[in-house]
């Protein structure tokens, strides 16, 4: 099926790094100076061998092959790479200045990846230390620790492929250091004063934290020399991929997380998204329709849904933006057949990887899916209808109905509740809807309506600014480009032709399909970070890549070269006024990591507890309890399962107004033996309404007017509890 030439690309993108990429723009190359050629022949029905006309883009296909040449992409992939170590460097050393993580004990290091930080890494640790690779695995997929006294297959419910590669990439790299007699990691001893003790602290790959790490960075880095390459195809100059660049690195605290949270799933299922859009954005701009670019964006959708539960929704969003460039007659059905296909095959492979995950079937991502699929299969018969106008809002008419539908009936069928709190968070957006599972989500400042201090610093960098100008000048560039296709398509109506041709039901394609693509996809994610403002790491982004079109001569013809690139420059130095005092910020955080309670709770339960002891509290306590100490839990910060969800509302039964005894049998019935009580969440809310006592409130009616139950666990805890641990922060209660 696939030629010499086919498989030599297949070869080159398999890595993610973006020396592959050039692979993918070098060897479909020649397929768009042909596409360009053949739409030139749609305009000008000139010779089909004509090298000479304009193609969709206004450049010649000789200018566009001088352009893509190898000494061209040469340039593109060293500077890839200079900005993909640039930026491997930057967060590395931010996440060293924030933590002084190369002084820090092994077990600080684990200490200091809180809340679901911990979880994730703690399968990493299952993994290293296990006996053998498939010991660790069935250790993963067969676990009694993270939900006594379920067992659970983690790796189908935590999306934890990332932790059994590096897992296996460690140990791998371990032994092989052994075998060549390499020394992979130097320890010393830090006195670290304050009354504490002095600890051994290793430094090096050899040391399991600092290889998880290392690897975090080393992709994410190669993230950026992605983000370069994508910014430069999208704007067709290296400008608009240095633009990009500066406005992610001015805005970098707004973009991404991994400097101060490497272990989140986002550090690595992000830059396979990036991957993903780069490859769907060439198809969509070049009109491809093969097989062959179908199982490229599969790929890395693949890697992406692997690594990260949250894809399916930033991926539901570029199905509705391909789906709106589609109805729009941007692309044709053949392109956008192969871009779903694609999505298809990465959404099936998942569902397969993943041993099952309920949770892929019945998203509105798989929904919206198989909508666009039966909106494609009736094209032949939409496009019998008299109005272009008219075919568009039955196209999208259909197409929400049966996504809504769907979502309904497997839903019903499959009778799953995962991921209702998604439409119950959205639901109290819009209106007075809470409860209890929802007032835990919005009163965290990432999931309550984006902050005005982040669209303060966006625009203080002019990157709102500049991409707004963008999106002005790309919006004029197609009205303009509409309005002059009506009046040909009205003059072909009185000859009697039409735009569609029913023998191959394919609608001709029209240029500029990509600008559509990126601007319905950045109009969907500034919806959803305005909504909430954890969703700003797909904005942000997004703007510094819609940027890039600053740079763009198609969108831009005004005046010359030299001087559409000086007003680039000025830009660039005015952005870098706040742009470069934002990273100078950042890089004088400087602390280190000291959490003495904590470590005093997880030592005293080491060396005080059976190894089978259960535990319940806190859900990023208990990620640090099972981390460091591999003693069972009953709930834990993965909030994404509806059984979680409930179990976790028992334990916090220790925080409401409730009779003691009853959160004594709510926590006897998880089978709990210990449970940690942190008094500081009895009082501590980010505004009112939002203690735990007070979220409690909202379900909890009848004991509205009595006392907080931790208050009176921390006062007298007999006799249904018994103290058996206290310290400034924590206490340890032992059900009696």
């Amino acid at each position: 099926m696939f030629g010499r030439g086919n498989t030599q690309l297949i070869a080159c993108i398999f890595f993610h790094s973006p020396a592959s990429l050039f692979c993918f723009l070098f060897y479909s190359r020649d397929s768009s100076v042909e596409m360009a050629a053949a739409s030139r022949q749609r305009k000008s029905k000139q010779s089909k061998g004509s090298l000479s006309s304009k193609n969709d883009s206004g450049v010649s296909s000789k200018k566009n092959q001088g352009t893509w040449n190898l000494s061209y992409l040469l340039v593109l992939g060293v500077l890839a790479l200079i900005v993909s170590g640039l930026h491997r460097a930057h967060v590395s050393n931010l996440f060293e200045s924030d933590r002084h993580f190369s002084h820090l004990s092994t077990l600080e290091r684990e200490l200091a990846f809180r809340t679901e930080m911990g979880l994730y890494f703690s399968y990493f640790k299952t993994m290293i230390t296990a006996d053998s690779v498939p010991d660790g695995l069935h250790q993963i997929m067969r676990d009694n620790i993270t939900e006594y006294p379920s067992t659970i297959n983690t790796l189908k419910r935590f999306n934890l492929y990332p932790e059994v590669i590096l897992g296996f990439a460690y140990r791998f790299y371990v032994t092989v250091s052994d075998l060549m007699g390499h020394q992979t990691k130097s320890c010393w001893t830090v006195n670290r004063g304050e009354n504490l003790s002095p600890v051994q602290s290793c430094e090096g790959l050899g040391e399991p934290a600092y290889f998880y790490v290392e690897a975090v960075f080393l992709l994410n880095g190669l993230m950026m020399g992605t983000f370069f390459l994508f910014g430069t195809y999208l704007s067709d100059s290296i400008f608009g991929g240095l633009i990009t660049v500066a406005c992610y690195f001015y805005n970098h605290g707004e973009c991404t997380r991994v400097q101060w949270t490497p272990p989140l799933r986002e550090s690595f299922g992000y830059p396979f998204f990036i991957l993903q859009m780069f490859l769907v954005t060439i198809v969509i701009k070049n009109h491809k329709s093969s097989l062959k670019y179908a199982f490229l964006i599969a790929f890395a959708q693949l890697a992406f849904m692997l690594s990260w539960q949250f894809a399916q929704f930033a991926l539901l969003t570029q199905t509705l933006a391909v789906f709106g460039t589609y109805v729009l007659q941007f692309i044709s059905s053949l392109t956008f057949r192969t871009i779903l296909l694609g999505q298809t095959i990465g959404l099936m492979s998942s569902f397969i990887l993943l041993f099952g995950n309920e949770m892929l079937l019945t998203s509105f991502f798989a929904c919206a899916i198989i909508a666009a699929w039966f909106v494609v299969l009736l094209d032949g018969y939409l496009a019998k209808l008299p109005h272009w106008t008219l075919r568009l809002v039955s196209q999208g008419v259909i197409f929400l109905v049966a996504a809504l539908a769907l979502k309904l009936i497997i839903g019903k069928l499959l009778q799953l509740e995962d991921d209702a709190h998604i439409g119950e968070i959205f639901k109290s957006k819009f209106t007075d809807f809470q409860n209890f599972h929802t007032m835990l989500y919005t009163c965290a400042k990432e999931f309550d309506f984006i902050e005005a201090e982040t669209l303060k610093k966006l625009f203080q960098t002019l990157l709102i600014p500049s991409a707004a100008i963008a999106l002005l000048m790309v919006t004029f560039r197609l009205l303009k480009a509409e309005v002059s296709s009506s009046s040909e398509e009205q003059s072909k109506g009185e000859n009697g032709t039409s735009k569609y041709d029913s023998s191959k039901t394919n609608y001709q394609s029209k240029p500029n399909a990509d600008l559509v693509y990126h601007s319905l996809q950045l109009l969907a994610f500034t919806a959803m970070a305005l909504l909430i403002m954890r969703l700003k790491l797909f904005w942000t982004p997004h703007l510094c890549l819609y940027s890039a079109l600053l740079a763009s001569r198609q969108i831009f013809p005004l005046g010359s070269k030299s001087t559409h690139f000086a007003a680039l420059i000025a830009l660039l130095a005015v952005m870098g006024f706040y742009g470069v005092a934002n990273i100078q910020h950042q890089r004088g955080i400087v602390g280190e990591f000291s959490n003495p309670a904590q470590e005093e709770l997880v030592e005293w339960i080491k060396a005080k507890t059976p190894s089978d002891a259960v535990f319940a509290g806190a859900m990023p306590t208990m990620a640090t309890v099972k981390l460091c100490t591999l003693r069972r839990i009953v709930n834990h910060p993965h909030y994404e399962d509806a059984g979680l969800r409930a179990r976790t509302k028992l334990v916090y039964s220790m925080y409401s107004r409730k009779p003691v005894l009853e959160v004594k049998a709510n926590l006897r019935s998880l089978g709990v033996e210990y449970a940690v009580l942190e008094s500081s969440w009895c009082s501590r809310r980010s505004r009112p309404g939002c203690s735990m006592p007070e979220i409690w409130d909202l379900e909890d009616v009848q004991n509205r007017n009595a006392s907080p139950a931790c208050q009176l666990l921390s006062k007298k805890p007999e006799p249904h509890f018994k103290r058996v641990f206290r310290n400034n922060v924590y206490e340890v209660l032992k059900l009696t």
